[in-house]
Protein backbone atom coordinates (compact mmCIF):
# COMPACT_ATOMS: atom_id res chain seq x y z
CA UNK A 1 0.00 0.00 0.00
CA UNK A 2 1.67 3.34 -0.68
CA UNK A 3 1.55 6.01 1.28
CA UNK A 4 0.96 9.86 1.83
CA UNK A 5 3.75 12.35 0.28
CA UNK A 6 6.70 12.77 2.31
CA UNK A 7 6.34 16.37 2.75
CA UNK A 8 2.86 15.68 4.13
CA UNK A 9 4.06 13.33 6.58
CA UNK A 10 6.55 15.99 7.96
CA UNK A 11 4.24 19.14 7.59
CA UNK A 12 3.64 18.92 11.58
CA UNK A 13 7.73 18.78 12.37
CA UNK A 14 8.46 21.31 10.09
CA UNK A 15 6.14 23.96 10.75
CA UNK A 16 6.97 23.97 14.12
CA UNK A 17 11.21 23.85 13.49
CA UNK A 18 10.29 26.99 11.41
CA UNK A 19 8.45 28.65 14.07
CA UNK A 20 11.30 27.88 16.81
CA UNK A 21 14.16 28.72 14.49
CA UNK A 22 12.42 32.24 13.98
CA UNK A 23 12.23 32.70 18.00
CA UNK A 24 15.46 31.65 18.22
CA UNK A 25 16.66 34.43 15.27
CA UNK A 26 14.73 37.07 17.33
CA UNK A 27 16.34 36.04 20.59
CA UNK A 28 19.83 35.74 19.42
CA UNK A 29 20.04 38.90 17.15
CA UNK A 30 21.42 37.27 14.31
CA UNK A 31 19.68 36.49 10.61
CA UNK A 32 21.91 33.45 10.70
CA UNK A 33 22.21 30.27 13.04
CA UNK A 34 24.44 27.80 13.80
CA UNK A 35 22.09 24.51 13.11
CA UNK A 36 23.53 21.39 14.02
CA UNK A 37 21.77 18.34 12.19
CA UNK A 38 22.52 14.45 13.88
CA UNK A 39 21.54 11.90 11.87
CA UNK A 40 20.46 14.11 9.02
CA UNK A 41 20.70 11.74 6.00
CA UNK A 42 20.44 13.28 2.91
CA UNK A 43 19.21 16.75 4.12
CA UNK A 44 15.47 16.23 4.41
CA UNK A 45 15.40 19.21 6.96
CA UNK A 46 18.87 20.36 6.62
CA UNK A 47 18.47 21.77 2.90
CA UNK A 48 15.01 23.60 3.65
CA UNK A 49 16.43 24.81 6.95
CA UNK A 50 19.28 26.60 4.93
CA UNK A 51 17.06 27.77 2.20
CA UNK A 52 15.84 30.04 5.10
CA UNK A 53 19.26 31.52 5.29
CA UNK A 54 21.03 29.10 7.87
CA UNK A 55 24.14 27.19 8.46
CA UNK A 56 24.11 23.70 8.45
CA UNK A 57 26.12 20.66 9.89
CA UNK A 58 25.07 17.55 9.06
CA UNK A 59 26.39 14.12 11.41
CA UNK A 60 25.88 10.98 9.39
CA UNK A 61 27.63 7.42 9.50
CA UNK A 62 26.43 6.74 5.85
CA UNK A 63 28.80 8.32 3.40
CA UNK A 64 26.03 7.53 0.75
CA UNK A 65 23.36 9.57 2.50
CA UNK A 66 26.15 12.45 2.96
CA UNK A 67 26.83 12.02 -0.37
CA UNK A 68 22.91 12.70 -1.33
CA UNK A 69 23.16 15.38 0.81
CA UNK A 70 25.72 16.87 -0.99
CA UNK A 71 23.38 16.39 -4.52
CA UNK A 72 20.27 18.12 -2.50
CA UNK A 73 22.11 21.00 -0.85
CA UNK A 74 23.93 21.96 -4.75
CA UNK A 75 20.65 21.77 -6.22
CA UNK A 76 18.82 23.59 -4.03
CA UNK A 77 21.30 26.54 -4.53
CA UNK A 78 22.45 26.31 -0.40
CA UNK A 79 25.78 24.22 -0.94
CA UNK A 80 27.73 27.15 0.51
CA UNK A 81 25.33 26.55 3.60
CA UNK A 82 25.81 22.64 4.11
CA UNK A 83 28.06 20.54 5.24
CA UNK A 84 28.05 17.30 5.81
CA UNK A 85 30.37 14.88 8.35
CA UNK A 86 30.56 11.34 8.85
CA UNK A 87 30.05 10.37 12.26
CA UNK A 88 27.34 9.53 14.75
CA UNK A 89 25.98 10.87 18.33
CA UNK A 90 27.95 8.76 20.45
CA UNK A 91 31.19 10.39 19.05
CA UNK A 92 29.68 13.86 18.05
CA UNK A 93 32.70 16.07 19.80
CA UNK A 94 35.07 14.23 17.22
CA UNK A 95 33.71 15.34 14.39
CA UNK A 96 32.04 19.48 15.64
CA UNK A 97 32.43 21.02 17.65
CA UNK A 98 31.02 21.28 21.65
CA UNK A 99 29.05 24.21 22.52
CA UNK A 100 29.02 26.08 18.84
CA UNK A 101 25.21 25.47 17.88
CA UNK A 102 22.00 27.38 18.25
CA UNK A 103 19.96 24.90 17.47
CA UNK A 104 20.18 21.00 17.23
CA UNK A 105 18.33 18.52 15.46
CA UNK A 106 17.66 14.93 16.61
CA UNK A 107 15.24 13.60 14.18
CA UNK A 108 15.11 10.11 14.14
CA UNK A 109 17.94 9.41 15.96
CA UNK A 110 17.23 8.57 19.94
CA UNK A 111 15.49 5.25 19.11
CA UNK A 112 18.79 3.81 17.86
CA UNK A 113 21.02 4.88 20.32
CA UNK A 114 22.50 1.69 22.96
CA UNK A 115 22.00 4.38 25.64
CA UNK A 116 19.38 6.91 25.07
CA UNK A 117 19.92 9.36 28.43
CA UNK A 118 23.82 9.16 27.36
CA UNK A 119 23.09 10.13 24.09
CA UNK A 120 20.70 12.64 24.24
CA UNK A 121 23.31 14.17 26.86
CA UNK A 122 25.70 14.11 24.23
CA UNK A 123 23.73 15.86 21.49
CA UNK A 124 22.27 18.44 23.98
CA UNK A 125 26.34 19.54 24.88
CA UNK A 126 26.84 20.86 21.25
CA UNK A 127 24.32 23.53 22.28
CA UNK A 128 25.92 27.35 23.09
CA UNK A 129 25.63 27.01 26.89
CA UNK A 130 22.34 29.33 28.06
CA UNK A 131 20.85 29.85 24.47
CA UNK A 132 20.21 26.61 22.30
CA UNK A 133 17.02 25.15 21.29
CA UNK A 134 16.64 21.04 20.73
CA UNK A 135 13.97 19.66 18.22
CA UNK A 136 13.58 16.17 18.99
CA UNK A 137 11.85 13.42 16.65
CA UNK A 138 11.30 9.84 18.15
CA UNK A 139 9.09 7.04 17.10
CA UNK A 140 5.94 7.00 19.26
CA UNK A 141 4.81 3.73 21.18
CA UNK A 142 0.89 4.44 20.69
CA UNK A 143 1.51 4.48 16.78
CA UNK A 144 2.72 0.99 16.56
CA UNK A 145 0.25 -0.63 19.06
CA UNK A 146 -2.49 0.90 17.05
CA UNK A 147 -0.40 -0.22 13.84
CA UNK A 148 0.00 -3.86 14.61
CA UNK A 149 -3.60 -4.32 15.94
CA UNK A 150 -4.83 -2.59 12.74
CA UNK A 151 -3.47 -5.20 10.45
CA UNK A 152 -4.57 -7.94 12.85
CA UNK A 153 -1.34 -8.86 14.96
CA UNK A 154 -2.86 -8.44 18.13
CA UNK A 155 -0.50 -10.24 19.98
CA UNK A 156 2.26 -8.38 18.59
CA UNK A 157 0.23 -5.02 19.49
CA UNK A 158 0.04 -6.19 22.98
CA UNK A 159 3.43 -6.83 23.21
CA UNK A 160 4.90 -3.52 22.13
CA UNK A 161 2.21 -2.42 24.53
CA UNK A 162 3.94 -4.14 27.50
CA UNK A 163 7.56 -4.24 26.38
CA UNK A 164 9.70 -1.81 28.06
CA UNK A 165 11.79 -0.64 24.67
CA UNK A 166 8.02 -0.49 22.81
CA UNK A 167 9.23 -3.37 20.25
CA UNK A 168 6.67 -6.05 19.05
CA UNK A 169 9.05 -8.55 18.28
CA UNK A 170 12.59 -10.31 17.45
CA UNK A 171 11.28 -9.19 13.88
CA UNK A 172 10.90 -5.89 14.49
CA UNK A 173 12.97 -3.06 12.91
CA UNK A 174 12.75 -0.35 15.48
CA UNK A 175 15.04 -0.93 18.51
CA UNK A 176 12.62 0.95 20.89
CA UNK A 177 9.80 3.66 21.09
CA UNK A 178 8.99 6.19 23.43
CA UNK A 179 6.49 7.85 25.28
CA UNK A 180 5.77 11.64 25.38
CA UNK A 181 6.55 11.26 28.91
CA UNK A 182 9.41 9.07 28.40
CA UNK A 183 11.14 11.83 25.74
CA UNK A 184 10.23 14.22 28.16
CA UNK A 185 11.77 12.71 31.34
CA UNK A 186 15.26 12.31 29.32
CA UNK A 187 14.95 16.13 28.08
CA UNK A 188 14.43 17.59 31.73
CA UNK A 189 17.27 15.14 32.55
CA UNK A 190 19.90 17.16 30.82
CA UNK A 191 18.76 20.01 32.15
CA UNK A 192 16.95 21.72 29.12
CA UNK A 193 13.19 22.88 29.93
CA UNK A 194 10.69 20.53 27.35
CA UNK A 195 8.21 22.75 25.55
CA UNK A 196 5.47 21.47 23.33
CA UNK A 197 4.55 17.87 22.54
CA UNK A 198 3.17 17.08 19.06
CA UNK A 199 2.27 13.80 17.48
CA UNK A 200 3.20 13.24 13.92
CA UNK A 201 1.93 10.87 11.93
CA UNK A 202 -1.42 10.44 13.02
CA UNK A 203 -3.55 9.33 10.43
CA UNK A 204 -1.17 9.59 7.44
CA UNK A 205 0.81 5.98 7.99
CA UNK A 206 -3.20 4.28 8.28
CA UNK A 207 -4.38 6.29 4.98
CA UNK A 208 -4.08 4.52 1.77
CA UNK A 209 -1.93 6.28 -0.84
CA UNK A 210 -4.78 5.47 -3.27
CA UNK A 211 -7.36 7.71 -1.63
CA UNK A 212 -5.10 10.59 -1.18
CA UNK A 213 -3.93 10.32 -4.96
CA UNK A 214 -7.94 9.99 -6.26
CA UNK A 215 -9.82 12.24 -4.23
CA UNK A 216 -9.43 16.24 -4.83
CA UNK A 217 -7.79 18.31 -2.08
CA UNK A 218 -7.51 14.61 0.41
CA UNK A 219 -3.30 15.68 0.99
CA UNK A 220 -4.65 19.02 2.08
CA UNK A 221 -7.46 18.32 4.43
CA UNK A 222 -5.22 15.50 5.51
CA UNK A 223 -2.44 17.96 6.53
CA UNK A 224 -5.06 20.16 8.54
CA UNK A 225 -6.65 17.06 9.67
CA UNK A 226 -2.76 16.18 11.18
CA UNK A 227 -2.10 19.71 12.53
CA UNK A 228 -5.65 20.09 14.52
CA UNK A 229 -4.52 16.54 15.81
CA UNK A 230 -0.75 16.89 16.48
CA UNK A 231 -1.31 19.19 19.46
CA UNK A 232 -4.23 17.19 21.32
CA UNK A 233 -2.75 14.72 23.91
CA UNK A 234 -5.23 12.04 23.05
CA UNK A 235 -4.03 11.93 19.53
CA UNK A 236 -0.36 11.80 20.40
CA UNK A 237 -0.81 8.78 22.14
CA UNK A 238 -1.35 7.16 18.86
CA UNK A 239 1.22 8.93 16.58
CA UNK A 240 3.70 7.23 14.84
CA UNK A 241 6.16 9.93 15.60
CA UNK A 242 6.40 12.28 18.95
CA UNK A 243 8.16 15.83 18.53
CA UNK A 244 9.63 17.83 21.11
CA UNK A 245 10.89 21.14 21.24
CA UNK A 246 12.97 21.77 24.50
CA UNK A 247 15.09 25.17 25.43
CA UNK A 248 18.18 25.72 27.17
CA UNK A 249 17.39 26.33 31.08
CA UNK A 250 18.72 30.17 31.56
CA UNK A 251 20.68 30.93 35.24
CA UNK A 252 20.56 34.28 35.41
CA UNK A 253 22.04 36.10 38.70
Amino acid sequence: MSRPSASLRTAVVWDVLRGALDQRVKTSGSESLDVLDTGGGTGNFAVPVAELGHRLTVVDPSPDALFGLERRAAEAGVADRVRGVQGDAHGLFDVVERGGYDVVLCHGVLEYMDDPAEGLRNVVAALRPGAGTLSLLAAGLGGAVLGRAIAGHFTEARHALTAPDGRWGESDPMPRRFTAEQLTELIEATGMTAGAVHGVRVFADLVPGALIDTEPDAEAALSQLEAAASELPAFQAVASQLHVLAETRYHGG
